[in-house]
């Protein structure tokens, strides 16, 4: 199964409370964190509200 890579590249500060806690359910804490996650459609919904504090990889 295809994964994806999601690192964060902006702060969270001011942003909304929803995307702060999207963050941390993807396992995000600071800028320049990586994760790496099942390519499901759960994920790419919470990639979707964060999308501007993220860059998203596809990894084999």
């Amino acid at each position: 199964m295809m994964k994806l890579k999601v690192t964060q590249i902006r702060s969270e500060i001011g942003g909304k409370q929803n995307q702060r806690a999207t963050l941390r359910g993807l396992g995000l804490k600071r800028i320049g964190d990586t994760v790496v996650k099942e390519d499901r459609p759960e994920i790419r919904g919470m990639i979707r509200t964060v999308t501007h504090l993220v860059t998203v990889e596809e990894v084999d």
